[in-house]
């Protein structure tokens, strides 16, 4: 089967919204459009316009989120009683410097790009909503589907809460979405039943105590000392309080104290982050840490002062939902296109939306076939193959009428 052709569901029901060449052509300069104007979170006034003014230039109505940026818009009509299936994007950049050298699309702003992918994303479930509206204008759309525009993904804790807050799953049964993978070619995408993503929350920590001369340190708070036995204990006591299939880590980044050679201070600061491969576990892990803390400053006398800074918790894809985008993909693709992914242990926002809804995370291939440089996202030279756009869509659509007609 082609990537253009049409599909047949089991029963011999076919599948429509096969993109046509112009929307393709569209879609790939609507991305580079927003890859030319990277915003940051809850900055992204130009992005939402843009994406408004496309949706209605559709004929469809959608909602600017209350926080100012970010939209949510319906494509049908919501009967009040079969609950929807959204498509959720997120649309803020990074504070990085696009460094692609000979790209006629990088980015215009100074420090700014969309380094991991979210310009893909937005395009994705924007054309997935325009081929929705085609087929519900036609009657072909059997329920109703919500497209979320989220902002702020890269601002810990995200901005998923602000527009759950904000009544964005109202509605909503059950949720998908995407995240550009560089390490998996165009054309395919990863999946995984389960957790896709690891918790991420952030740490600091200040010591303080009696300083003085290093001549007397019985005299003091040995404080550096106290710090380094926090950066290298704590790891491993919280690692032997909990099951080690958890994948409970923290890992420092930080560390501050003093200014001389022979005197020992009053104040060390450390910071890092916590990350966790299994929700549970992530729900104990703040009294884990404050523990181990304290059990170290107070054997060296140090008063301790801990922010733990919830971040996001892992992304535990539903089973049922994983399947969907699985037939979807199939359906569209074959199953030759799907392999299975391993669990990431960087954070993302879209779990906050699991708290309330079963959903699934796929990983979209942005790799080039055949190309063999080595590409990491939350980097400058980042880039996706454009023809990702489309899988993507197809994907998306695909789902949209599979979960309608197994209601």
């Amino acid at each position: 089967m082609s990537r253009e052709s049409e599909a047949d569901l089991p029963g011999e029901t076919v599948l429509p919204g096969a993109l046509p060449e112009a929307l393709r052509a569209e879609l790939v300069a609507f991305r580079r459009d927003l890859h030319m104007h990277p915003e940051l979170g809850n900055q992204e006034f130009r992005t939402t316009a843009a994406i408004k003014a496309r949706l209605e230039q559709a004929g469809l109505k959608p909602r600017v989120l209350a926080i100012g940026t970010g939209l949510i818009c319906d494509i049908g009509d919501w009967d009040g009683v079969r609950p929807m299936l959204a498509l959720r994007a997120d649309i803020d950049a990074l504070p990085i410097p696009d460094t692609k050298a000979d790209c006629v699309y990088r980015s215009t702003v100074p420090d700014r790009a969309h380094a991991c992918g979210h310009d893909v994303h937005t395009t994705v479930v924007l054309g997935a909503g325009l081929v929705l509206a085609e087929l519900h204008s036609k009657g072909q759309l059997p329920q109703a589907v919500r497209l979320i525009f989220q902002p702020a993904e890269e601002v810990l804790p995200g901005g998923a809460p602000d527009a759950i807050e904000s009544g964005v799953l109202e509605g909503v049964g059950r949720i998908v979405g995407v995240h550009c993978d560089p390490k998996v070619d165009a054309g395919r995408i990863g999946l995984r039943h389960g957790a896709i993503t690891s918790a991420c929350d952030r740490l600091e920590v200040s010591l303080d105590g009696a300083g003085g001369h290093t001549a007397r340190p019985h005299l003091t708070t040995d404080l550096v000392t106290a710090a380094a036995r926090v950066v290298t204990d704590v790891p491993a006591l919280v690692a032997r309080r909990i099951d080690a299939r958890s994948g409970l880590a923290v890992t420092w980044g930080r560390i501050e104290s003093g200014h001389a050679c022979n005197v020992i201070p009053q104040h060390a600061e450390l910071s890092g982050t916590v990350r966790c491969l299994d929700l549970e576990a992530w729900r104990h892990a703040p009294d884990l840490v404050h523990a181990a803390i304290d059990e170290i400053a107070n054997l060296y006398r140090a008063k301790s002062e801990i922010n733990y800074i919830r971040g996001v918790p892992p992304v535990v894809n539903d089973p049922a939902v994983t399947d969907l985008l699985r037939d979807a993909m199939t359906a569209r693709r074959g199953s030759h296109a799907i392999e299975d992914t391993q669990q990431s242990l960087g954070g993302e926002d879209f779990s906050w939306y699991l708290e309330h809804v079963p959903g699934a995370m796929a990983r979209l291939g942005v790799r080039t076939p055949g190309d063999r440089v080595s590409r990491d996202l939350h980097q400058g030279d980042f880039d996706a193959d454009e023809s990702a756009i489309t899988v993507g869509v197809e994907m998306f659509t695909a789902a949209a009428l599979l979960d309608a007609a197994n209601d």
